[in-house]
């Protein structure tokens, strides 16, 4: 029995839970069932539509040192050998008490603190900033974006056919989008350009109903909310404007060419590595800057220029092969 320690909630949204996922479902293909344990309901019923057991602890996920001795008497009580965490809410202290009963790997892309862990997986194209080979010489290292965990549609893409122009843009915020930048987008882009667009609300964005209203007539702008085939409308569109979270990473696995923005510390890192090296243009960070002017900037340009569209598509397929979470569930069977 695998255990992934992970939380999801309209303050930590659903990236954490859905690299998770994908790596319990890697597992499950090479025979090893999959407990998740979390602080409260909110990703259970998820957890479990996917067929994998999930372990309410009933304590605050910000507060994760409140659940030691519950999760000590897991692993007693279960024989628990080895648990993968995801989650920014640990600390040292937290996790060298866990490491006293079980091996413990954590899945990081912040270099937040020394990790006190077995195993430490860290996929985000910037890794190498955080030189972890000088600082953990007695941890076990897997680094770089072949350990990028997606899920199983995104492990056999084959190369993007990049058209002559951009006929389906896809607009995506992440779990959240508590700037609004859905909106904010569809009225500066010139949407009549396009035969079809395709805007995705994530599970916990307020607005849905109301962009829904909003943009009813329009027959070109099709929107929906927490889709369950992500890979499908990547894979169909010429063109996406993206968060700087996973999502990225699952538009270079299937080479959709991509526009980027941020909205959180923690994805600042892979925006401006995909920007420097060339791969995905970067529109700024809602916290400051007009980042729905500079998308339909990108926009205009990036219409025009199939060449670059097809070089961006290349570089982003060689980057991800969409493997990274069998990989890792490999890694934790070891």
């Amino acid at each position: 029995m695998l255990y992934i320690r992970v939380d999801m909630n309209n303050r930590i949204a659903t990236g954490h839970v859905m690299r998770c996922l994908s790596v319990a479902d890697a597992a499950k293909t090479l025979g090893e069932e999959v407990t998740f344990l979390l602080a409260d309901n909110q990703a259970a019923g998820l957890v479990r539509k996917r067929g994998h057991r999930a372990h309410v602890l009933h304590t605050p996920w910000d507060d994760m040192a409140a659940e030691l001795p519950e999760l000590r008497d897991l692993i007693w009580d279960h024989g628990m050998k080895r648990i993968l965490i995801d989650s920014y809410q640990v600390t040292p202290a937290y996790l060298g008490e866990l490491k006293k009963y079980t091996e413990v790997f954590y899945l990081d892309d912040l270099n937040a603190f020394h990790y006190p862990v077995d195993g430490l997986i860290c996929y985000a194209n910037y890794w190498q900033r955080f030189q972890y080979g000088e600082h953990y010489t007695d941890t076990k290292l897997y680094l770089g974006t072949q350990y990028i965990p997606l899920g199983d549609a995104f492990s056999h893409c084959g190369q993007k056919e990049i058209k002559p122009g951009v006929e389906h843009l896809l607009l995506l915020s992440g779990g959240s989008d508590p700037y609004d930048i859905l909106a904010g987008m569809l009225r500066q882009i010139h949407r009549e350009r396009y035969k079809r667009i395709s805007v995705i609300c994530g599970v916990y964005y307020p607005k849905y109903k109301e962009l829904c209203e909003q943009y009813q007539k329009d027959e070109n702008i099709s929107i929906y909310q927490g889709v369950p085939d992500m890979a499908r409308f990547m894979q169909e569109a010429d063109l996406a404007v993206s968060a700087g979270g996973t999502t990225l990473y699952e538009l270079c696995a299937v080479g959709t060419p991509a526009i980027s923005y941020s909205f959180a510390d923690n994805q600042l890192g892979n925006v401006e590595k995909f920007e420097e090296d060339g791969m995905i243009s970067y529109a700024g960070d809602l916290r400051r800057d007009p980042v729905a002017e500079h998308v339909a900037a990108y926009l205009d340009y990036f219409g025009q220029n199939q060449k670059v569209r097809r070089e961006r598509s290349l570089k982003m397929q060689e980057l991800v092969d969409g493997k990274g979470a069998l990989r890792i569930a490999k890694a934790l069977m070891d």
